[in-house]
C-alpha cells in the first residue's frame, strides 16, 4: 500500500476537514473485485468484478421499507454473496454521524458535494483479517460516474452531465480523461421543490414540513399528465416566483398561503392538476433555458438523480435538440450511488471507467414457503398457457430469475394483465391499494413499438413517455394519451419475450399492463412467502413463479377460467 499523506481540503461551509488519502495509484495495477455500499437513503451494496456489475442489493427490495437505509442485514447479505475476499470496499458520501460531517465529509466519509478526484478519500481498512483498499466517493460524484460508467458512451468522449434530485440541479462537462467541471446550477433543490407543491394541495401534508414525503415526487408526476392548460394566471405566478426562486423553503415561509391558490384543493382538483402540468414544465424549462444557453457543444447527455425517473422530462430532452445523444441509468435514483461509487474505485484503482451490467442484477427469489394447495390450484403452465390466462382477464404476479435493480419493474417482479379495458387499471391500482390517478405501463415486444407507440428504439428501463396510437390499450393510456413504455427482446428478457410473443398470438397484441410487484410502501417481493401475503390481502387471482401456477381458489375470475378449463 502507498505512503499515505495528509491534504487538507476548504469544505463547502467554510470550515476545514482533515482527510486520510493515498498517493496516486497507476493504472491497471489495482483491485479487481470492488464491493461498495451506499448506506444512507435509498440504500445499496454493489459488488463490480473484472469491469462488470455481478449484484446490486438494495435495501427496500424484498418487501422493506420504500426508499430505506441500508440496515446491517443487508450488508451481511451483501459479503453473504461474494465468493472470496473484495480487493477494495467502497462507502458513498451520504452518511454521517452528524450535519457538519454530513455536509463536509471527515477522514473516512466524502460527504455529499465534491466533484473533483481530490474529493474522494482512499486508504486502507480490515476485512476478515486482510488489508484492502478503502474508497469513499461523494454522493454528487458518485451519480455523475454510475451515469457515466453504465452509458454505452466510449471511455475518452466527452459528454455534458445533468445531475437533479432533491438538492442538487446542477450542469457538468466531463472531458475526455474524465475530468469533471460544474458549469453551473440553474436551479437548487428541484426534486424537493418539485415535490412540494403535492403537499400544497394535499390537506394532510403540514405545511410547515421542511420537506416534502418522498413518494410525493411520482404522484406530482403523475397528475401533471392530466394538465390542460398552460398558461398560469396571476396568483399562480406569483406562487411560481415564491417555488422557483431564491433558497429552498418551506410553505409556510409564503407571505400569503392562507390564500394561495389550491392550498388544500385536494388531489382530485382539476385546476390543481392543470397548475402542476404548468409547474412541471416550469421547472424544466429552466434547465432547459441554461442548457441553451451554457452548453456550446452539442455532445451526448447522462443524467442522474431522482429526478432522472421523470419519463415526461427525459422525453423532453431527448427531443430538445441540444445534445447528439440522452442516456439515464435505471438506478438514477439514490440506489445508484452504491455503483457510482464502485465505478469511480474502479476508475482510480485502473484506470477504466466502464462496466458491463444487466439490469436484472438483483437477487434470485427466495422459496422460503410452500402455499397450500388449500388455497390454491398448483400447475405447470407454459407460455401459452399463461397467455391465455392473461387474455381471460385474470391479473397475475409474475417472477422470473433475479430483481431488477432500480426501482421500476422491468418483468421479473411485475404484475401483468391484458391492457384492453380502463377498468383493468381500476383494478390494478386497488389491488396496489394506491390512488386512482396512478398510471399502468406497458410492456411491449420491441417489434411492435413503433407501429402502437411511435416509440423507434429501444426503450428496456421504462424512462420515456411514447404517445398511444391506438384506441385499443386504454389500460395503459394515460389522461393524456401517453405511455411509459417499456420495450423487450429475447435478448434483453426472454422468459418475458416468449409470454409477449404468446399473448401477442392470443390476443394480436405483443403488448401487456406491467406494474411492479410489491405491498404499497414497500420495494418488490422477492420470497414466496411474502408473495402468498400479498395474494392473499390484496385479490390478486394468483401468481406464476418460474414455469409454476398458483391460482386463488378465493378468485371469483380464478375459478371460473378453471372450470372452464378442467383445471384442478
Amino acid at each position: 500500500m502507498p505512503a499515505s499523506s495528509l491534504r487538507i481540503q476548504r469544505a463547502t461551509q467554510g470550515r476545514f476537514s482533515v482527510r486520510i488519502r493515498s498517493s496516486p495509484i497507476p493504472p491497471n495495477e489495482g483491485p479487481v473485485k470492488i464491493l461498495a455500499t451506499n448506506p444512507g437513503h435509498d440504500g445499496a451494496v454493489a459488488l463490480i468484478e473484472d469491469a462488470k456489475l455481478v449484484f446490486s442489493l438494495e435495501a427496500e427490495k424484498d418487501s422493506n421499507h420504500r426508499y430505506a437505509a441500508l440496515s446491517n442485514l443487508d450488508v451481511i447479505q451483501g459479503i453473504g454473496e461474494l465468493d472470496g475476499i473484495p480487493d477494495a470496499i467502497c462507502v458513498s458520501g451520504w452518511w454521517a454521524r452528524d450535519h457538519e460531517e454530513f455536509l463536509n465529509g471527515s477522514r473516512i466519509n466524502a460527504g455529499y458535494l465534491g466533484v473533483a478526484d481530490a474529493n474522494s478519500i482512499i486508504g486502507s481498512r480490515r476485512f476478515l483479517k486482510r488489508d484492502v483498499r478503502y474508497f469513499s466517493s461523494t454522493h454528487e460524484r458518485a451519480h455523475i460516474l454510475c451515469a457515466f460508467g453504465m452509458s454505452p458512451i466510449p471511455k475518452g468522449t466527452p459528454c455534458y452531465a445533468l445531475v437533479w434530485e432533491g438538492s442538487i440541479g446542477a450542469f457538468y462537462e466531463l472531458d475526455a480523461d474524465l475530468k469533471i467541471t460544474k458549469l453551473g446550477e440553474p436551479l437548487t433543490s428541484p426534486g424537493n421543490r418539485y415535490a412540494l407543491l403535492y403537499g400544497l394541495a394535499d390537506p394532510s401534508f403540514p405545511k410547515d414540513g421542511p420537506f416534502p414525503r418522498s413518494s410525493d415526487a411520482g404522484k406530482l408526476m403523475a397528475l401533471a399528465s392530466f394538465s390542460s392548460r398552460i398558461v398560469p394566471t396571476l396568483e399562480e405566478s406569483k406562487l411560481l416566483r415564491f417555488l422557483l426562486s431564491g433558497p429552498y423553503r418551506r410553505l409556510s415561509d409564503y407571505d400569503g398561503l392562507s390564500i394561495a391558490p389550491h392550498l388544500n384543493a385536494g388531489l382530485e382538483d382539476s385546476e390543481f392538476r392543470n397548475f402542476a402540468g404548468i409547474y412541471s414544465d416550469a421547472i424544466f424549462d429552466t434547465f432547459l433555458s441554461f442548457a441553451r444557453a451554457n452548453l456550446r457543444d452539442k455532445r451526448p447527455l447522462i443524467i442522474a438523480g431522482g429526478c432522472g425517473l421523470n419519463c415526461d422530462w427525459n422525453t423532453k430532452w431527448r427531443n430538445s435538440g441540444c445534445f447528439t445523444d440522452v442516456f439515464v441509468p435505471p438506478v438514477a435514483n439514490d440506489s445508484g450511488a452504491a455503483i457510482g461509487t464502485a465505478i469511480d474505485a474502479q476508475l482510480r484503482f485502473t484506470g477504466e471507467p466502464k462496466i458491463a451490467w444487466d439490469v436484472y442484477s438483483g437477487l434470485g427469489f427466495r422459496m422460503d414457503s410452500c402455499p397450500p394447495s388449500e388455497r390454491y390450484a398448483i400447475f405447470a403452465v407454459n407460455v401459452m398457457e399463461v397467455a391465455d390466462l392473461l387474455a381471460s382477464g385474470l391479473i397475475l404476479g409474475w417472477v422470473s430469475g433475479r430483481y431488477e435493480i432500480g426501482p421500476r419493474a422491468l418483468g421479473n417482479r411485475s404484475i401483468l394483465a391484458a391492457p384492453f379495458k380502463h377498468s383493468t387499471t381500476t383494478r390494478l391500482n386497488q389491488i396496489k391499494r394506491r390512488e386512482s390517478f396512478r398510471p399502468i405501463a406497458p410492456v411491449c415486444l420491441s417489434e411492435d413499438s413503433k407501429m402502437l407507440f411511435g416509440c423507434d428504439q429501444e426503450s428496456p428501463h421504462m424512462l420515456y413517455t411514447y404517445r398511444v396510437a391506438t384506441d385499443a390499450l386504454e389500460a395503459i393510456t394515460h389522461a393524456n394519451g401517453s405511455a411509459r413504455v417499456q420495450t423487450v427482446t429475447a435478448k434483453s428478457n426472454r422468459a418475458l419475450h416468449e409470454l409477449l410473443l404468446a399473448f401477442k398470438a392470443r390476443t394480436g397484441y405483443g403488448v401487456l399492463c406491467n406494474t411492479s410487484l410489491n405491498f404499497n410502501g414497500k420495494g418488490a417481493i422477492n420470497g414466496m412467502s411474502d408473495l402468498d401475503k400479498y395474494a392473499s390481502e390484496n385479490d390478486l387471482d394468483g401468481f406464476v413463479v418460474e414455469g409454476l401456477a398458483y391460482l386463488s381458489r378465493s378468485s371469483r375470475s380464478t375459478m371460473s377460467y378453471l372450470a372452464g378449463a378442467s383445471r384442478p
